[in-house]
């Protein structure tokens, strides 16, 4: 009874301090602007179930695709026993699902432990990649300290979390052939029943190995899940949502401002009345300015280095890296949401997202080709981010390079970006 109530009590605090974080990003995405995402709804779901849940993207990089396929189909699959453990946990049985399954429970939790061995060979290759082959995706200047480790932990953790559920399955499968106790004979082992042998013959030791696993496996799980609101593998939830509310539209299509289009229309129409509209900024100087959707794509990345590693700016020697966007968005978006928690909604500071986080030379040096969307898994789009904050230089504050004000200037006298007049706008067909 003593150990039911402490299992209650820490499952209770997790799912609570859980709760609580995810709200804390919720707020945070929602500091950005309105924008609407509801159209298409039978599309959506075919983009999230392609995407998010089918992992179609991820196939451009096959062995990545293969062992990330292995990590993704296993933890899921794996954690349906979690809720055996969970009721285990609560009513203090042992095995509960055993009885009612039958020889079907067999067969599940032999094909969890030959999963969870892909998951080990998976996180062990991940981290060899990373600490040993040093792939240059996950190299920049972006990629400090934190990010590097960030990634480290949560394979660890996984290996951890894979060992003791192995080691508990083979103490348990010793101690049924025991006829030890409550242990009854339930279950398959193909892979832990050869860790038996490397475990003692004591009954009171196996006991203690299956118990201290048990508790392990399931608060390892519950600590895991509290560490996703804190690590970019916050990304395991919000692929789905992410992917759903994708930005359906061609790439490339850039949105109309409607005070803008309001104007132009007034322009060519005397007797057109706009609608009143609320007044804003032209683009986006920090992240309250951007749209919800950014934000939630900024805590949606991985920081796998994907749009970084396609980008043709970044392979020349620029600046740009399209994945450092994302992650000093989602840093500007916390500093700002922890000044609010500290000081109210009226919050306000001296910094912004441009220059303080990404600087104009970042930004003037994408070329606007799509390619780190198209790369992304799940979606996430850099370029409305820097379109956005484009926009803002050149309309808020007309600071565009002298190449563009050039264009500009030939548009606005020409009707083209060249310097020739419409007169002489098809004079190069003479000399043809």
């Amino acid at each position: 009874m003593i150990g039911q109530i402490l299992f209650i009590i820490i499952l209770a605090a997790a799912i609570y301090l859980f709760s609580k974080n995810v709200g804390k990003i919720r707020r945070n995405i929602l500091l950005g602007r309105d924008t609407n995402r509801s159209d298409s709804p039978a599309l959506r779901w075919k983009t999230m179930a392609k995407v998010a849940l089918g992992q179609s993207k991820m196939g451009k990089r096959p062995l990545a695709a293969v062992m990330h396929i292995f990590i993704y189909v296993g933890f899921v699959i794996i954690n349906i026993e979690v809720l055996e453990i969970m009721i285990d946990g609560i009513f203090g049985s042992h095995r509960i699902f055993s009885r009612p399954l039958g020889s079907l429970y067999g067969l599940l939790i032999g094909g969890f432990e030959i999963l969870a061995v892909l998951v080990l060979i998976a996180c062990i290759t991940f981290l060899a990649r990373r600490n040993i082959a040093h792939l240059k995706r996950f190299s920049g200047v972006e990629m400090t300290s934190w990010p590097k480790s960030d990634a480290n932990y949560i394979l660890i953790i996984e290996i951890l979390l894979m060992t003791a559920f192995l080691t508990m399955n083979a103490a348990d499968n010793k101690l049924q052939l025991l006829n030890y106790g409550h242990y009854i004979k339930a279950g398959s082992f193909p892979v832990s029943a050869f860790l038996s042998a490397l475990l003692p013959s004591s009954a009171a030791a196996l006991e203690t190995i299956e118990r201290g696993c048990w508790w392990f496996h399931i608060i390892g799980i519950l600590a895991f899940l509290n560490y996703l609101p804190y690590s970019k593998h916050f990304h395991i939830l919000l692929a789905f949502p992410n992917t759903y509310y994708s930005n359906l539209n061609p790439k490339g299509e850039f949105s109309n401002m409607a005070s803008v289009t309001n104007e132009v229309k007034a322009m060519l129409d005397p007797s057109f009345v706009p609608a009143p509209a609320e007044a804003s900024r032209f683009g986006a100087k920090d992240v309250t300015d951007l749209t919800w959707k950014n934000l939630m794509e900024a805590y949606t990345c991985t920081e796998c280095g994907r749009c970084t590693s396609v980008c043709p700016a970044n392979q020349t020697g620029k600046l740009l890296s399209p994945r450092k966007i994302m992650m000093d968005t989602r840093d500007r978006v916390t500093e700002i949401a922890k000044g609010i928690d500290k000081q109210g909604n009226d919050f306000k500071d001296d910094k912004s997202l441009l220059d303080n986080y990404i600087t104009r030379e970042e930004l003037w040096a994408c070329t606007t080709c799509n390619a780190c969307v198209d790369a992304c898994p799940v979606n996430i789009n850099p370029l409305e981010i820097i379109t956005e904050m484009r926009r803002y230089i050149v309309m808020e504050e007309s600071q565009a390079p002298a190449s563009l004000n050039n264009m500009f200037g030939n548009v606005e006298n020409n009707g083209a970006p060249w310097k020739y007049s419409n007169a002489d706008r098809f004079n190069w067909k003479d000399s043809q």
